[in-house]
């Protein structure tokens, strides 16, 4: 009996789950939803959306996300990197336009910023590298709930027109939209989390389909917009290059500045990686709720930088558990006898 080969293999640097995104997104290409097809994907992308977000919120530990706060210096740290200082380098982005960054990628580029931290790869690279995963796990979810309100809102202040027709007040409305499935779910833990707990694997398969899902209707309604004649390979690369300095820039900053605020070496793991990461499976139901049929240009910007991020964090996290600790020179008095 042979024994069943993993895919992709482990020594390529590639997430299988962006290569099952890479072939939706080539469905979307060759078969695009049109017509009738293109009102029923759309409606159903609506309904996976609010229970995505529905399942975010029964997911989430009440209990876990109020003993978290005990870090909250930490959490504020990875908070601030997340809404704060990735934004203002979105802006600072503007710059590249027209020379780097055509406007609709540049759009996608600061919707990038605007995203939430990832939960799941946080942790994974803070346990490789031996730092807190406890406050990995706190500071991913605090970033997700705290993403539902202020990723719509910050899209609607640096944003505007640019993404046809977002205002405030479709913005707020969009936030209800989310938020409502998210509350819901919060308030029907205590009954669910016993059921989710038994089938998390099955529900995990159901959150990846509903994205993939989400996926082709957004870069379906770009095919049959016409909008990826204004997409080169050359601007790919340029996006690309662009994405890697912003990934290099927040690396820096999180690690260097973390220890300037006196955070140890484990804390400024969790910042580092906490604070350096965008959720893909957070950005692209939203990207597909807030730009409607423009989402297939913000979220390309995600999905490179997605996929940039763990194929730059992996080695990083092998190096830092490689790495040893620091440690503080005794003082004579306190040193052995030889």
């Amino acid at each position: 009996m042979t024994r069943r080969r993993p895919f992709p293999p482990p020594w390529l640097p590639v997430d299988g789950y962006l290569l099952a995104l890479l072939g939706t997104v080539g469905l979307a290409v060759l078969l695009p939803a049109s017509g009738a097809g293109a009102i029923v994907a759309e409606s159903a992308a609506t309904a996976v959306v609010a229970v995505l977000f529905f399942l975010y919120g029964a997911r989430l530990s009440t209990r876990e996300a109020l003993d978290g706060l005990r870090h909250w210096r930490l959490h504020l740290a990875v908070l601030g990197c997340t809404f704060l200082v990735f934004p203002l380098l979105g802006l600072a982005a503007r710059a590249l336009v027209p020379t780097v960054l055509t406007p609709g990628l540049y759009t996608g580029f600061l919707f990038l910023c605007l995203v939430p931290s990832t939960i799941q790869s946080s942790i994974a690279f803070t346990s490789i590298a031996r730092g807190n995963v406890p406050a990995a796990i706190c500071a991913g979810s605090f970033s997700s709930l705290a993403g539902i309100v202020l990723t719509p809102l910050l899209a609607a202040a640096l944003l505007g027109g640019s993404t046809g027709g977002l205002s405030a007040d479709s913005v707020l409305r969009i936030a209800l939209q989310l938020l409502a499935p998210f509350l819901l779910g919060q308030l029907l833990r205590p009954r669910l989390g016993g059921f989710l707990l038994r089938h998390k694997r099955v529900l995990g398969h159901v959150d990846r389909g509903s994205i993939l899902l989400v996926v082709y209707t957004a870069f379906s309604q770009g095919m049959v917009a016409g909008i990826w004649h204004l997409v080169t390979p050359g601007r790919l690369a340029l996006l690309l290059a662009a994405e890697a300095v912003l990934l290099a820039v927040m690396l820096t900053l999180t690690w260097y500045g973390a220890g300037r605020l006196g955070f140890d070496r484990a804390d400024r793991i969790a910042i580092q990686f906490a604070g350096s990461k965008k959720s893909l499976a957070a950005g692209l139901p939203m990207a597909s709720v807030l730009f409607g049929p423009h989402a297939s240009l913000a979220v390309l910007p995600l999905m490179l930088y997605h996929q940039l991020q763990l194929m730059t964090c992996a080695p990083l996290a092998k190096h830092r558990a490689r790495t040893p600790e620091p440690t503080a020179v005794r003082a004579p008095s306190e040193r052995a006898p030889r």
